[in-house]
């Protein structure tokens, strides 16, 4: 066996996505392994979309494998990748999207954005790389669009009856995206996930950005979740002026309205807190999701 799970590893798989993923994940480590002669396998106890693997290619050197339980994002994840052709993101060496399976390049030493202790230097890195980042898409049919993402979760909201107060931030959110997208309406590639965790330091002390979720819109809706990132738990005047200086920030660097990043922000946080009542958050964990929501609103 190439790579046996622990105990733990297996309960979290299956809990997560189900048994007949798990099977296939066994049967695909197998396949891929010797398809692209890899070793030294590592699960990276996400559980997210996909099962990452760190490993070793003996034509391609240190690499990732994901393979992913939803076909759909993983084709994305790879069009992306290719249309971008490596412009500051990682390298994608091989991929067989009919199984949704993937081998991207590995970034080393990989340390994230998020470790990074300086607010300054960290917005530094963010505005650099998004002045850079967006491009027309060759192929835009085959993406799905932010506002496909904005009316799906404002439909999937309106069918919950436990959490009516998170839905009605959601229409508000959704009227606000529309009445955005209206002036600011370009149909560009965009990151989809551009924050902290998403952008690792080589070796050469360059920042490299990975895992695009490959979606169609206005570059703005790139900028919100970084700053989503950088709440933190307890919702104060100290958090309330941090944010403030960074969308002041983002103002100048990137030259988007303050007005306008605020209410980005207020969007894709209410998206945010919507998506994890989809993943399965608990009734007890509504009243906090509420106060995030809030926060956003009264920026």
């Amino acid at each position: 066996m190439i790579y046996k799970f622990k105990q733990d590893e297996t309960e979290s798989i299956i809990n997560r996505f189900g048994k007949d993923f798990y099977e296939k994940v066994l049967s695909d480590i197998e396949k891929y392994a010797n398809k692209w002669k890899l070793k030294s396998f590592y699960l990276i106890p996400s559980y997210s979309a996909n099962l990452v693997f760190t490993c070793n290619s003996e034509k391609y050197g240190n690499a990732i494998l994901k393979i992913g339980n939803s076909f759909k994002e993983i084709s994305t994840e790879y069009n992306a990748l290719c249309e971008y052709n490596s412009r500051r993101f990682c390298k994608v060496f091989d991929a067989d999207i009919e199984n949704g399976v993937m081998l991207v390049e590995r970034i080393e030493p990989g340390k994230p954005l998020r470790d990074e202790n300086s607010l300054v230097k960290r917005l530094s890195v963010i505005s650099d790389l998004y002045n850079e980042l967006h491009i027309a898409p060759i192929k835009s049919d085959i993406y799905p669009t932010y506002t496909q993402w904005v009316n799906r979760i404002t439909d999937y909201m309106s069918k919950r009856q436990d959490c009516k107060e998170l839905y009605a931030y959601m229409q508000k959110a959704k009227a606000i995206y529309l009445s955005v997208s209206e002036r600011y309406s370009k149909k560009m590639l965009i990151h989809g996930d551009f924050h902290h965790d998403n952008i690792l330091q080589d070796n050469n002390g360059k920042y490299i950005i990975i895992d695009p979720k490959g979606v169609i819109g206005d570059p703005i809706f790139d900028v919100p979740r970084f700053i989503l990132n950088e709440y933190e738990y307890d919702k104060n005047v100290q958090l309330y002026n941090k944010i403030n200086h960074i969308i002041n920030n983002f103002e100048k660097s990137l030259d988007i309205p303050n007005e306008i990043i605020k209410k980005c922000l207020y969007v894709e946080t209410a998206m945010g807190e919507c998506w994890s009542v989809e993943d399965g958050s608990s009734p007890e964990d509504y009243p906090n999701q509420i106060k995030t929501v809030a926060f956003a609103e009264s920026l």
